[in-house]
């Protein structure tokens, strides 16, 4: 029986026996290797390239969909090669193989050190009462589960110091690069077109949960064989699908009318529960959900940002596949989604790539010529959502496209062979209409003049990562002075390391999340679909 091989990845290097009917993709996902898989698998977003090195007579001829994408001679879509007969090994390399550029940093504002755990004595304390003995170190996890993301700090509880900061790319992104795949892979078996029982529910939902804390064991280990007896609570922020995977709460009623999530409030689990290998004694807290759509990372970056404190009104945007937008002051807090898509983060855009080595980060057109700069200065693989925000800018500076968001010539060359054409300004325009018709409506509902905005937080790796004059002039964040836009980084990891630190910021976490208005826009706005049509154009 012959095997199919991944050289490139630790995990396929050895191989796994091939049996025909499955396609390279779901050998992929069986090993838990990282593939650009954004669709889910059903050959729409063109990014799970692979290079067949040995063995394509094994695989069925190219389908109809792969034929669209104009692929090279022994480059394949994962989820398209499918295994019809087993001649011989099959080796299979990955295209878009690299980690994401991942902002791993917060405000890190000084918080006050009260933690859960103490130490008195030569004894361990949760609130008072006496759990274990002193291991030389008090220790916590503060994590931000994102879509694409996972970034954590280690925490010495003792005196709030960070001895580690971890930054890697979901692997869960192997099911899908948004959440709505994710909950379908929980709910839908695509292959027999049917619904799942609750059994095999809970046994997806729980593949997806262990790929995250997997990952999570394998970098604690790397810090040394000791540190997972002093760690003794973890801090979870992440939207609601995200922390609710991880915490093993069923997310199908997130795909489902009214789209709203099971267990909004704060979550402790027991560590056998999940599964991480920090001291038998901890415990897994999970921030509270404001809404199906406004998760516990809201609640993190509204209590890092500390808008909840405001005099005056403020806003928080925090720009991602799905952007939110907080409005208010202490006396009243709104939030509302936005379904911006994936398209700023180079999902389904021709050239569009993650935050990885060689994605165009910057760009500028002088005097018709086009400037870039690359992450980590690798040569250019494609354009990531910083640049995408860029080039439209620059493109309508320019008059290389008009206020219509219309293209001359239908294309544009950023190089030799990286474009971008008019089905690209569509997905890019589309993403900022809704994001701009979310604060548009929102400062309707408060109500706020925008000039009235006293300061607009910018939240997110992504949001860290833009040029504000640029996501000024096409129109993604409010047209203020520039000095009023402020950028918080990690907010999401920042609310959940002040958590982990200070008891009391777990009570005004809790706060926040009830206090906090959850606003459906497209719901409560008759006019809502003609805001969004008449935001596309500049």
């Amino acid at each position: 029986m012959g095997k199919i091989f991944f050289p490139q990845f630790k995990n396929g290097k050895d191989g796994i026996e091939i049996h025909p009917g499955l396609t390279i993709l779901d050998y992929a996902q069986k090993l838990k290797i990282k593939i650009n898989a954004e669709c889910g698998g059903i050959g729409k977003c063109g990014k799970c390239i692979v290079r067949i090195e040995k063995g394509q007579e094994n695989l069925n001829h190219l389908t109809s969909v792969e034929k669209n994408f104009n692929l090279d001679e022994r480059f394949r879509l994962a989820c398209q090669a499918r295994i019809i007969r087993d001649t011989s090994d099959i080796i299979v390399y990955i295209k878009e193989f690299g980690e994401y550029e991942i902002l791993k940093y917060g405000m890190e504002r000084k918080v006050e050190i009260c933690p859960s755990y103490k130490k008195y004595g030569e004894k361990v304390y949760k609130n008072g009462k006496e759990i274990d003995v002193y291991r030389g170190g008090i220790y916590g996890i503060a994590i931000d589960i994102g879509t694409t993301t996972i970034v954590f700090d280690i925490v010495n509880l003792e005196n709030g110091d960070i001895i580690g900061t971890v930054a890697k790319t979901n692997p869960q992104i192997i099911y899908g690069n948004d959440v709505i795949s994710r909950i379908e892979y929980t709910m839908v078996n695509k292959k027999e077109k049917k619904f799942l029982d609750e059994k095999e529910r809970e046994k997806k939902l729980f593949e997806l949960q262990k790929s995250v804390v997997d990952l999570i064991n394998e970098e604690i280990e790397k810090f040394n064989n000791e540190i997972s007896e002093k760690i003794y609570q973890v801090v979870v922020a992440g939207n609601s699908t995200m922390r609710n995977i991880f915490l093993l709460i069923d997310i199908s009623t997130l795909g489902k009318i009214p789209y709203e999530p099971k267990n909004p409030e704060s979550i402790i689990k027991k560590n056998e529960e999940i599964g991480l290998k920090i001291n038998k004694n901890g415990e897994i807290y999970g921030l509270p959900l404001i809404g199906g759509h406004i998760g516990a990372d809201i609640v993190a970056d509204i209590l890092a940002s500390e808008i909840y404190k405001e005099e005056k009104i403020c806003m928080l945007i925090d720009i991602g596949t799905n952007g939110e937008v907080v409005i208010g002051n202490k006396d009243k807090l709104l939030a509302a989604s936005a379904a911006a898509g994936g398209a700023f983060e180079g999902v389904n855009i021709s050239c569009g790539v993650g935050g990885i080595g060689g994605a165009i980060k910057e760009v500028k057109i002088l005097n018709g010529k086009v400037y870039y700069s690359t992450i980590e200065n690798k040569y250019p693989i494609g354009i990531c959502g910083s640049g995408l925000i860029d080039l439209l800018s620059e493109m309508l500076k320019n008059k290389i496209i008009d206020k219509k968001a219309r293209i001359k010539n239908g294309e544009f060359y950023i190089t030799g062979d990286i474009k971008i054409n008019q089905q690209d300004i569509f997905q890019l325009i589309t993403s900022k209409a809704a994001i701009k018709t979310t604060w548009q409506l929102l400062t309707k509902i408060y109500p706020v003049d925008i000039k009235d905005i006293d300061k607009i937080f910018i939240a997110g790796g992504f949001g860290n990562f833009i040029n504000v004059e640029s996501a000024i002039r096409i129109g993604l964040i409010p047209e203020v002075d520039k000095n009023k836009v402020i950028k918080i980084g990690n907010g999401a990891l920042e609310g959940a390391r002040e958590v982990l630190l200070c008891y009391e910021k777990r009570k005004i976490a809790e706060e926040i999340a009830l206090k906090v208005k959850h606003i459906k826009i497209n719901e409560i706005e008759k006019d809502f679909d003609y805001l969004l049509a008449e935001n596309m154009y500049f």
